[in-house]
């Protein structure tokens, strides 16, 4: 979520907790960021949301953020533990930078085209792996300037990124850089369908005031503090009945205080070649 003004964020999470390890396979883990100015508050657990006491914590505190950003996981790589679970938060310029991953990235640490020089990571999934090594490819570029860089030149980073993992697996991911919010959809299973197909997130833009029914989903509601509100929401699939938009396979949507600041053009694949390999998809 992405949005104008700070709000009042209440994870219900009875819905996101059913997809956590009751209606849906992904019990290993959940995880919410909420940005602060240019930090980011994590707060994650190695276990089911359905059945979390920390999750019922969230819940009931309704903290407050112009952006949040959730995950719940189902291991595919990495064994379940606190440093394997998403989201993922390292600081770069003095920024927190936060990422997301959905998918599965086969022979990642093989790519030739992600290298991590400084960047470590503490766990062993291919998603931090490949935040290590997108933050190493933006160091030179926000290490340059005590300004924020070009968003043109920031897209352009992300997006040779985002090429390149789609060649290794499915690669849907929400990245937030301290400034702005890049959502690249990809290939994700579907219910009832074989296989990896597009689209893998949906985007929901809103407009309400100030109404404590103004914006209220299935497991979610967000409250504006004050005047007129505008909500830019992200999800892997839409959560309510209304016209939530796919994200084409291989775009990026670049989003700032719950307003679209650009689209970026699905790119070609990359070949298979540099990674000495075939990729076979298993992710969710």
């Amino acid at each position: 979520m992405s949005s104008r003004q700070p709000a009042t964020v209440a994870f219900s999470l009875e819905e996101f907790a059913r997809h956590g390890g009751l209606s849906g396979p992904h019990k290993d883990g959940w995880g919410i960021a909420y940005l602060q100015e240019r930090d980011a508050w994590l707060i994650k657990e190695a276990a089911a949301a359905s059945s979390s006491s920390l999750v019922r914590f969230v819940e009931f505190q309704r903290f407050q953020s112009t952006l949040v950003i959730s995950h719940i996981r189902q291991a595919t790589r990495g064994r379940v533990c606190f440093e394997n679970t998403q989201p993922y938060r390292r600081e770069l310029a003095g920024r927190a930078h936060v990422f997301a991953h959905n998918g599965d990235l086969v022979d990642v640490q093989r790519c030739r085209e992600l290298r991590l020089g400084r960047m470590r990571p503490m766990g062993t999934t291919d998603s931090e792996y490949a935040f290590c090594a997108l933050l190493h490819s933006l160091e030179g570029l926000w290490m340059a300037s005590t300004e924020v860089p070009k968003l043109d030149d920031r897209v352009e980073i992300v997006s040779s990124f985002a090429r390149t993992i789609r060649s290794l697996g499915p690669a849907n991911f929400i990245y937030w850089d301290g400034d702005a919010l890049f959502a690249h959809g990809h290939r994700r299973r579907h219910r009832g369908a074989g296989g990896f197909r597009s689209p893998g997130l949906y985007t929901l833009c809103r407009t309400c005031s100030f109404e404590p029914s103004a914006v209220r989903i299935e497991g979610l509601s967000v409250m504006p503090t004050t005047g007129e509100q505008q909500v830019f929401l992200v999800a892997s699939v839409p959560l309510t009945d209304e016209d939530w938009q796919p994200v084409d396979e291989g775009e990026i949507v670049v989003v700032s205080h719950g307003t679209s600041r650009t689209r970026a053009a699905a790119l070609a694949q990359t070949s298979d070649a540099h990674r000495g390999g075939t990729a076979s998809n298993k992710s969710t």
